[in-house]
C-alpha cells in the first residue's frame, strides 16, 4: 500500500500536474483527468503483467486450466504477487480519496467503485478461484483502459469520439463473455468434479452453495455495470443530440419598411439560415 502510494504520487507530480497546467483545465475536468490519468497507468500495467502470467502458464492454449485440478491452492510466485499487489493497490484507494481531496458527491461512487474490486478479487483469491480470477481481471481492465485512455484524448480534444465508439462495443463483448467464462467455470467445469466436499484444510469451497453465491455475484455485478453503461449511453446521446438540433425557425412577421430587404438577406421568405446567424448584422445604409 505504501508503495502504491508512492507511486501515485509520483505520476501525479511529475505527469498529470504537469499537463493540468499546460491545459487549463476546469476543476470538474481537473479531477477527472487525474481520476483517468492514474487509472489508466494502472490498468496498462496489470494488463500487460496479467497476460504474460497467463502466457507463461499456459491458460491461453489450454483453458481447461481454470476449472481443472481444483483446489488452486498452490500458486506461483508472480501470481501470488500480483494478488497481492491487486488488493495493495485498491486498498490504498482509500486513503487517496483524502490526500486527493475529492469531493464530498464523488465520495459513494468511489465507495462503490473500490469496494467492488475488493470484494471480487479477495472472494477469487480466498476461494482458490485464481485461475479464473485473473482471467476475468484482465480482460475487464483491458476494456477499462481503453475507456479512460479515450477520455484523456476527450478532454484534449472535444471532438474525439472514436475511442468511446470501441470502448462501447467491447465492454458489451467484455460483460459476455465474463458470463460465458464464469459459467463454464463454475457451473460446469466445477460442477462435474469428483471432489465436491467444503473442507477449509485443503481449501476446498466447491459446494453447491459457494458456486450459486460465485455466479449470483458475478452476474449481479455484469448486470450493474451494464445498467450504469446504458445510462451513460443514453446521456450521451442525449447531449449530442440537443448540441447537434437545428435552430427552432420563426414564424415571420410582416412588418412595414425593411422588413423584406432583411428577409431576402438572412434567408428565404422570411426564415433565418445558418450562415445569416452566424454573420454579423449588415450595417445599415444611410437614407439619401
Amino acid at each position: 500500500m505504501l508503495v502504491a502510494i508512492i507511486i501515485h504520487a509520483i505520476i501525479q507530480e511529475y505527469v498529470l500536474d504537469k499537463i493540468n497546467r499546460r491545459m487549463h483545465f476546469s476543476k470538474t475536468k481537473h479531477s477527472k483527468f487525474n481520476e483517468s490519468g492514474q487509472l489508466s497507468a494502472f490498468y496498462l500495467f496489470a494488463c500487460v503483467w496479467g497476460t504474460f502470467i497467463l502466457i507463461s502458464e499456459n491458460y491461453i492454449s489450454d483453458p481447461t486450466i481454470l476449472w481443472r485440478a481444483y483446489p488452486h491452492n498452490l500458486m506461483t510466485f508472480q501470481m501470488k504477487f500480483f494478488y497481492i499487489s491487486q488488493l495493495a493497490y485498491w486498498l490504498h484507494a482509500f486513503p487517496e480519496l483524502y490526500f486527493q481531496k475529492t469531493k464530498k458527491e464523488d465520495i459513494p461512487r468511489q465507495l462503490v467503485y473500490i469496494g467492488l474490486y475488493l470484494f471480487h478479487i479477495a472472494g477469487a483469491y480466498l476461494l482458490n478461484l485464481n485461475h479464473l480470477g485473473l482471467v476475468l481481471l484482465v480482460l475487464h481492465y483491458f476494456v477499462e483502459f481503453l475507456f479512460h485512455i479515450s477520455r484523456l484524448f476527450y478532454f484534449s480534444n472535444e471532438k474525439y469520439q472514436k475511442g468511446f465508439s470501441l470502448w462501447a462495443v467491447l465492454f458489451v463483448l467484455g460483460r459476455l463473455l465474463t458470463l460465458i467464462l464464469s459459467v463454464l467455470t463454475v457451473g460446469f467445469g466445477l460442477a462435474r468434479a469428483e471432489n465436491q466436499k467444503l473442507d477449509f484444510s485443503t481449501g476446498n469451497f466447491n459446494v453447491l452453495a459457494v458456486r450459486i453465491a460465485v455466479l449470483a455475484s458475478i452476474c449481479i455485478t455484469q448486470a450493474f455495470m451494464m445498467w450504469k453503461f446504458i445510462n451513460f449511453q443514453l446521456r450521451r446521446w442525449r447531449e449530442h443530440s440537443t448540441f447537434q438540433a437545428p435552430a427552432v425557425k420563426k414564424k415571420p412577421t410582416v412588418t412595414k419598411g425593411r422588413s423584406s430587404r432583411k428577409g431576402t438577406e438572412n434567408g428565404v421568405n422570411g426564415t433565418v439560415t445558418s450562415n445569416g446567424a452566424d454573420s454579423p448584422r449588415n450595417r445599415k445604409e444611410k437614407s439619401s
